[in-house]
């Protein structure tokens, strides 16, 4: 690729990216393809194009198109066409999400675990009812998917003292703060073991319903799930029937079949669910940290190196 290449952007944003872009690189062409139709106007000049959803619509007008740059971690609106694009590059944004993410799931595991949504309803009523509480250094936590956002909740999860059990593909590589690793298939062992059990899994065909029945029975009734990965990871129905029947605790939830979560969903109103709307890896100045990476990746490719954050399409990250 020549010295000064075009890059489209796809994005919201796109005007703020444009001019991290043009003030970082002042040589290169950029595009702003805010809506679909400027979208249709750019992408067969685009030879880079930064996106936080693949536009697969116009696969077929991208003929130089030769890296795709997402801005977020996910690259799932690619694997409808996976097979269609296996001459481009595909970076992501993975290390930017995880501190906020773990700062995301230790606060709902102090909050699952004090139970203050009960506090606070306690409060308006002005009603006086102390109780014990076990400390954390005696609660386990279960992580499923070790990748660079579960192996940082880890580590945080270890400096307050707990146990930390970990489930991903290779457990012949070790990962700092996890006390026990455990296969994929071994998970059933894993899970009766923990007070809390978070996904943190990236959104795959292999992921898709991953955790379901059996998995959710694994669990014990006194033990809370936390999912930051992708809704289609859980079978939603299932994982309502338990909390409405107290299979398990409760249910700290970022992330949904269908987002935003309709109105009408039991989840809004179960008294031992907390929702939050997909914003747990949604760290302030995004478009900066983004930029960072892609800033990175750019100056690589200008000078003749091989890119970070590339994704294996056929794995899904």
């Amino acid at each position: 690729m020549h010295k000064a290449p075009t890059i489209v952007i796809s994005h919201p944003s796109a005007e703020i990216y444009a001019g991290l872009i043009e003030s970082r690189f002042p040589d290169v062409r950029v595009l702003q393809a805010s809506d679909a139709s400027s979208l249709e106007r750019y992408i067969a000049e685009a030879e880079i194009l930064l996106t936080y959803r693949f536009p697969v619509e116009v696969l077929d007008k991208a003929t130089k198109l030769r890296w795709v740059q997402f801005t977020g971690a996910g690259v799932d609106s690619l694997f409808p066409i996976r097979d269609r694009v296996n001459h481009i590059t595909v970076t992501n944004a993975r290390g930017i999400h995880g501190e906020v993410i773990a700062d995301y799931v230790m606060a709902g595991v102090t909050f699952l675990h004090w139970n203050f949504r009960s506090l606070l309803e306690e409060q308006i009523k002005k009603s006086w009812k102390p109780r014990p509480i076990s400390p954390l250094t005696e609660k386990t936590i279960g992580i499923i998917g070790l990748g660079s956002i579960g192996a940082t909740i880890a580590r945080r999860a270890k400096s307050t003292g707990m146990t930390v059990l970990g489930s991903k593909r290779d457990i012949s590589v070790k990962v700092d703060g996890v006390d026990e690793l455990f296969a994929p298939q071994a998970t059933a062992e894993m899970l009766p073991r923990c007070d809390f059990v978070v996904l943190a899994l990236p959104a795959t065909s292999d992921t898709l319903g991953l955790f379901g029945p059996a998995e959710i029975a694994g669990m014990r009734p006194d033990a809370y799930l936390i999912n930051i990965a992708r809704g289609s990871v859980v079978v939603e129905a299932e994982l309502i029937k338990a909390l409405q029947n107290e299979g398990i605790a409760g249910a700290m939830l970022d992330v949904f079949e269908q987002e935003p979560l309709p109105p009408t969903n039991p989840l809004w109103t179960l008294p031992n669910v907390i929702v939050t709307p997909h914003m747990a890896g949604n760290p302030a100045n995004y478009e900066s940290r983004a930029f960072s990476v892609f800033a990175e990746n750019l100056t690589r490719l200008m000078e003749g190196q091989g890119l970070k954050n590339i994704v294996d399409l056929q794995r899904g990250y």
